[in-house]
């Protein structure tokens, strides 16, 4: 499949400097904009420059698959979606409605270009893990496989149980965006990266609202090993920078 990447000046769409105002389109989620607004960088350079998805290729076997599992503040994804062009901008001011088919938590039925239903957490990562499988038993060695979960959300012991099967397998084609808000009950000894290279993973760390660093990271090369990619945003209780 070739790299159907689509861009502002390659088809109109938007930018990601009108990102804010079509989130701004969207109201009654407002105690999950902070969920929201931490992952907007990070989704913005996935569909903007790594995955190979468009509204085109959406049931396009090569497609690369994208699972939204931090899907209680899907706003963000919702405005990168229509920025692409996956659905009308219209659609926005109706989100949470009860005919709209942008809810609270994505529906993979009602979403154009969502590949999960999601929102009960713990669940996406378990999810990736059996779609590259999935994949794998196909033959289907080319798409990439990105799953987005938050650093709270690795407290579910499902998450776990993924984290080791899929170094274990060596799924090379499963990549895990983790959301560093600083929201963890509990935290991970050594950092969120260092476990997941205990468990046979590739995995660095990265400003979250650095483009240039997080693509670098989105694309490093992981031959025969999963990859994970820690996002570090400010903190979701303050909403100011990181101490350095």
């Amino acid at each position: 499949m070739t790299n159907a990447i689509r861009t502002h000046t390659e088809n109109g769409a938007a930018g990601f400097g009108e990102l804010t105002s079509l989130m701004g389109l969207m109201t009654g989620a407002e105690k999950h904009g902070p969920a929201a607004t931490s992952t907007l960088d990070a989704l913005w350079v996935l569909y903007d420059r790594v995955l190979r998805v468009s509204p085109e290729t959406v049931e396009d076997p090569g497609r690369d698959r994208f699972l939204l599992s931090k899907g209680h503040g899907p706003m963000a994804y919702y405005a990168v979606l229509a920025a692409k062009g996956f659905f009308p901008t219209a659609w926005l001011p109706d989100f949470g409605t009860y005919d709209s088919p942008l809810g609270h938590h994505p529906d993979r039925t009602l979403v154009p270009g969502a590949e999960i239903g999601s929102g009960s957490l713990g669940h996406g990562l378990p999810l990736a893990v059996g779609t590259a499988l999935g994949l794998r038993a196909q033959g289907l060695g080319d798409p990439a496989v990105w799953v987005l979960v938050g650093d709270a959300e690795l407290d579910e012991g499902s998450n776990h149980e993924a984290i080791a099967y899929a170094g274990a397998a060596g799924l090379s084609r499963l990549h895990t965006l983790v959301i560093d808000n600083a929201s963890a009950t509990h935290g991970w000894h050594g950092g969120i990266a260092a476990q997941f290279e205990a468990a046979g993973w590739s995995a660095v760390t990265v400003d979250g609202r650095d483009h240039e660093a997080l693509y670098e990271a989105f694309t490093a090369p992981h031959p025969g090993r999963p990859h994970a990619v820690v996002a570090q945003v400010e903190p979701k209780d303050t909403g100011a920078p990181r101490a350095a």
